[in-house]
């Protein structure tokens, strides 16, 4: 019988990160994720990806981060993805609380006002998710940021503000879980 997991707890909750392998492809507990993801003509590569643990028993799901060139994420925008599988039930209003609290973390308060609309924009894309279900945020300069379910589009957010905002939930400058930046970025493997 799935289980209800809160996206809020695993905001605030800390999490703990577990070995992500070699630069080969990856599979983490049985979840696979390309070694490359291909938007129109851009490639991106597979940066980093783990596996984010909720109060230390549970797991709550597998993350992977793609970009087209390995750059620091200051400089200019360039194409990027982030996937995560979750092992976990969870309701469209656990996303959307967990999306404004991220981005409200990640942001300063005129910043987080003006992309308030945006925010409640994005936020109508969600969907309720099972078990196995798989996110993607994927941004391409030219067009905006996607949400897709299970490959399947939900939603478009135009502005590279709005990106920077949202993929700084898991890679700004307080992220979800530090460890879990260091793993996406490729920094850090235990």
């Amino acid at each position: 019988m799935p289980r209800k997991f809160d996206m809020r707890m695993s905001v605030l909750a800390c999490a703990l990160m577990l070995a992500v392998g070699s630069a080969e492809a990856r599979t983490l507990e049985g979840i696979e994720f390309p070694e490359s993801f291909r938007a129109g003509a851009r490639e991106m590569k597979l940066r980093g990806a783990g596996l984010l643990r909720y109060k230390v028993l549970f797991r709550g799901y597998v993350a992977a981060f793609y970009q087209q060139e390995s750059r620091p994420l200051e400089s200019s925008p360039i194409a990027q993805r982030l996937e995560i599988e979750y092992f976990w039930d969870i309701p469209a209003d656990e996303f959307q609380k967990a999306t404004v609290e991220g981005i409200r973390r990640n942001t300063n308060a005129a910043s987080f006002e003006t992309l308030r609309a945006q925010i409640d924009t994005f936020n109508k894309f969600y969907r309720d998710i099972q078990s196995g279900d798989r996110y993607s945020l994927t941004y391409l300069p030219d067009r905006g940021t996607e949400l897709a379910l299970n490959g399947k589009p939900l939603g478009m957010m135009q502005g590279e503000a709005f990106a920077t905002a949202l993929f700084g939930i898991w890679l700004g400058e307080q992220p979800l879980d530090e460890s879990l930046k260091s793993k996406l970025l490729g920094e850090e493997i235990s």
